[in-house]
């Protein structure tokens, strides 16, 4: 019944009266139409940034694991370079090649690990760094400045920037 009444409505209206509804109507749905769209290409947009985000935040997450993916192994190498250093300073009276094939393989060996990104902290005269160091005990040497390492007793090693061992170290300190 409704249908009807409308449609009796409508041709009793003016012509110029129905088109212009028409055309208000497809102007509203136009409108909302362009809304639509514009939140649409708007939550497009977020998304693809979101997903851009995620991937630069997954590579260098997949960088970080590669860079230090050996840490383990070269901090349980550590040991190892340690006796190699110990032998050739307590080895003075050893045969010319034993001596020389413990300073190859301690070469060799510094190389493998410094090619993966391992480097010593030797801070033996530096100023002491809480981050690098690690103090062990002080000494008084007035010759020297006040927080300069003075002795090693243990290298240390950082790891592509990262700290694997710090350096156990003297420093001085004045009265």
């Amino acid at each position: 019944m409704k249908d009807a009444a409308e449609q009796a409505a409508a041709e009793n209206a003016e012509p110029g009266t129905r088109q212009d509804d028409a055309v208000a109507a497809l102007e509203q749905e136009l409108e909302t139409a362009r809304e639509e769209g514009a939140r649409l290409r708007e939550e497009f947009l977020r998304e693809r940034a979101d997903l851009e985000n995620q991937r630069k935040r997954m590579a260098r997450e997949l960088e970080t694991a590669r860079r230090f993916a050996n840490e383990r192994l070269l901090g349980e190498l550590l040991p190892v370079i340690d006796s190699l250093e110990a032998a050739l300073q307590s080895g003075q009276g050893e045969s010319a090649g034993v001596r020389e094939g413990v300073e190859l393989t301690l070469r060799m060996l510094l190389k493998v690990a410094g090619d993966h990104g391992l480097s010593e902290v030797n801070p033996v005269d530096a100023p002491f760094d809480p981050e690098l160091h690690q103090a062990m005990s002080t000494s008084v040497d007035a010759g020297k400045p006040a927080d300069q390492v003075v002795q090693v007793y243990q290298k240390g090693w950082v790891l592509n920037g990262r700290l694997l061992r710090p350096a156990l170290v003297v420093v001085n300190k004045h009265e």
